[in-house]
């Protein structure tokens, strides 16, 4: 399945409660898209997230349909276990 790199911009810091996280892997689990890791920037106010889905469009309808933004949606060409390996090890 491809890899997307999704850059979101929020207007305020990021908080988002289990109840939050819950219906947002809701929404994608309906849309056959599937979260894999995601990295918050310093000021909470970008987000930088690794999914699988079958197409972009599949992204963006999950996003809107969960109230999210997806400003910029990036093939991604790692595979999950080199993405896993070098951060487990950067971090």
């Amino acid at each position: 399945m491809p890899m997307y790199v999704i850059e979101r911009a929020f207007a305020e810091q990021l908080e988002l409660s289990s109840d939050d996280v819950e219906l947002i892997e809701e929404v994608n689990a309906d849309a056959g898209v599937r979260w894999l890791f995601s990295f918050l920037s310093a000021d909470r106010r970008r987000s930088y997230c690794l999914y699988e889905a079958p197409s972009p469009d599949m992204i963006l309808a999950a996003a809107k349909r969960a109230g999210i933004p997806a400003d910029v949606v990036v093939e991604s060409t790692a595979s999950p276990r080199y993405v896993r390996v070098v951060v487990a090890r950067d971090w």
